[in-house]
């Protein structure tokens, strides 16, 4: 099979568009012919190294993936040859406590595809059977590709952990980010009003369309004093925040008193302060958040299947080129997700 691989850790130059052997499955996986991958941040990451991921080299990235099942293991008995499919990212091990309980994205052996095995940045996948579920009907590949990581994560962050109600205000930071465009659309159809930023003037409409009521054009304002000015001098209940650092301290001082934050991401890099008098005294809740559980997966995919929710996909790139996806997604020019077609 044609995938794209890097050997060593580095820069996009490090991507190398090579074949490399068909995956073998075992009784209990099921082969999946990728017809469309989307991009993350953690394919980034990845690829320059990040302490805590353990991975053999070379390595083929992609945490989202959709195609149709080219092949199944003897023990797999929900999934047949030629169904398209999505895959679930997160993948747990449902044995331990965590999965038992619901909480499996806590799971002791959690993994993501694309991270600590090879992901979709090829033209064949291999997942277990039961990470493999039927795509709604409704969508393209590009489009069954760009919801998944993004969707469960925005979901969890809102609603999971942010406890999200009717009639609150959010502040969803990015609003051209795969996270930040689906957070948008669920906060809507949850009754809350939503104020998002970004980094230039031609994003406004955009964040708009999606469900915005104000947007905050982070480049040319103080976010702190804008909200203010929004909210009558209150601030925010909730802010959904993974950028880090470069915002952090806005963000906070973006918040209502007895509001809540949750953060699920470091683009900006790993490190933030913050005065800690000012957290206890108003009242702050700040919660950390990775990935979601199935049940978020299972959720969000149902409307998105309705049309309620729809996954915003800026631009496709073959996966030959996916050197020149990642450079595009570094400049931060996209709005929504980037996409790999394979043909």
């Amino acid at each position: 099979m044609k995938a794209v691989v890097f050997h060593e850790h580095g820069g996009p130059e490090k991507l190398r568009y090579e074949d490399r052997p068909d995956p073998k499955i075992t009784k209990s996986e099921v082969l999946v012919r990728v017809k469309a991958c989307a991009l993350n941040h953690l394919d980034i990451w990845i690829r320059q190294g990040v302490p805590g991921y353990s991975l053999a080299l070379p390595h083929i990235s992609g945490c989202d993936v959709a195609g149709v099942v080219e092949e199944v293991g003897g023990e797999v008995a929900n999934l047949t040859v030629g169904e398209r499919i999505y895959i679930s990212p997160g993948l747990s091990c449902w044995q331990c406590k965590w999965c038992r309980s619901g909480r499996d994205n806590l799971c002791q052996s959690f993994k993501i595809l694309g991270a600590q095995v090879d992901g979709g940045y090829a033209e064949l996948v291999k997942v277990s059977g039961g990470d493999a579920i039927p795509m709604p009907a409704s969508l393209t590949f590009e489009q069954a590709a760009a919801f998944p990581l993004v969707s469960l994560t925005a979901w969890h962050m809102l609603l999971t952990l942010g406890e999200l109600r009717p009639g609150e205000t959010v502040l969803v930071m990015g609003a051209g980010s795969g996270v930040g465009s689906i957070a948008i659309q669920i906060a809507r159809l949850v009754g809350a009003r939503v104020i998002t930023t970004v980094g230039t003037d031609d994003k406004i409409p955009k964040a708009r369309a999606l469900g915005a009521d104000d947007v905050i054009n982070h480049a040319k304002g103080d976010i702190p004093q804008r909200i203010k000015e929004l909210t009558g001098g209150a601030g925010v209940d909730l802010v959904i925040e993974h950028i880090g650092p470069e915002v952090w301290e806005a963000c906070i001082r973006s918040m209502a008193k007895g509001g809540r934050l949750v953060t699920c991401g470091a683009t900006t890099g790993a490190e933030a302060t913050m005065n800690l008098r000012y957290l206890f005294t108003r009242h702050l809740t700040i919660k950390g958040s990775y990935m979601g559980t199935r049940a978020d997966l299972a959720q969000v995919a149902e409307l998105i299947g309705q049309g309620k929710l729809k996954p915003v996909v800026d631009r496709a790139f073959p996966l030959k080129e996916a050197r020149a996806a990642q450079e595009y997604l570094l400049s931060r020019k996209a709005f929504g997700k980037l996409v790999l077609s394979v043909p």
